[in-house]
């Protein structure tokens, strides 16, 4: 059988069509990436699309093509015979699911409760010197998180959680497993301003556990106004100043404040590093409003 498997959007490596390759290449089938011009003479074609925002993409597949990801249909799931193959391609979730029913995602919805899914030998090719983790909520499973990242470390290899660790769920044992683990960065989160006291209770662990450098997703203009965002990231500035801490926010406007210029101009100045610890939101704000108007007499 010819397979053709096209990616429409990924950003990374599409696990699901990962699995896809390999059951066939297991089979062997003949696999063709991401080129249309053989929808006609192929047995059979597979389509992901992970952002909402390309679904318009699979149209002129549909009815020729099987059509998933999450950009598409949240609720399709792979044949269980592709849903259990182990690509073993340095990329994958150990679980899946969140305990966590956050409104403005769809993981509860597509994935439900979290669970364990697999462990660094079922992801590790053996021979990487880093494996990525994309897990939505490891910190959720306390114990499967650390014997995974005592597995990086017998393994001397390299991890990164590009989704995130839940800082609220953190203790000084994870901590202390983290600070051990070899991690490319440490990223966490804070959406929801009512959360404050155990984001500061998070940093207050991982201080004491000698990790000074870490990051923050914060999600902006969902539920909550531009001045309780800005508190948000100032008060992040405060406490790496105070605590003498490394730590590096990174705005994510919510889809419908995409466009919207005085968010474009927040994310502008959080996002750029020297910019934020140098300014201010009004002085920065001011700053890159003069350096747009300068370009353009350029």
């Amino acid at each position: 059988m010819k397979i053709l498997l096209i990616d429409i959007d990924s950003k990374i490596p599409n696990f699901a069509l990962k699995k896809i390759e390999k059951y066939h290449l297991d089979k062997g089938d003949e696999v063709i990436w991401n080129n249309e011009l053989f929808i006609n003479s192929v047995d059979k074609t597979y389509v992901s699309c992970i952002f909402t925002k390309n679904k318009y993409k699979c149209r002129d597949f549909e009815g020729r093509a099987e059509i998933g990801g999450s950009g598409y249909d949240i609720y399709k799931k792979l044949p269980k015979e592709i849903e259990i193959v182990k690509p073993h391609i340095n990329l994958g979730f150990t679980t899946r699911g969140c305990i966590r029913k956050c409104p403005f995602c769809i993981v509860w919805k597509s994935e439900g409760n979290i669970k364990v899914e697999a462990d660094l030998y079922d992801i590790w090719n053996g021979k990487a010197k880093s494996v990525v983790f994309l897990d939505n909520n490891a910190t959720a499973l306390k114990e499967h998180l650390i014997l995974v990242l005592k597995q990086l470390q017998k393994e001397k290899i390299q991890g990164e959680y590009n989704q995130g660790l839940d800082i609220r769920l953190l203790n000084n044992e994870i901590a202390k497993e983290l600070k051990k683990t070899k991690l490319s960065e440490l990223w966490f989160a804070w959406d929801n301003i009512k959360n404050q006291p155990l984001i500061e209770q998070g940093i207050s662990i991982l201080k004491k556990a000698k990790i000074k450098s870490f990051r923050f997703y914060v999600l902006v203009g969902f539920n909550s106004t531009f001045e309780e965002d800005l508190y948000r990231f100032r008060t992040l500035k405060n406490i790496a100043i105070k605590e003498k801490l490394f730590i590096r926010p990174y705005c994510m406007r919510f889809e419908d404040k995409y466009y919207d210029d005085k968010y474009i101009k927040l994310a502008q100045w959080v996002n750029m590093p020297w910019l934020f610890m140098k300014m201010d939101y009004p002085q920065a704000y001011t700053f890159m409003v003069n350096q747009s108007r300068y370009k353009k007499l350029l």
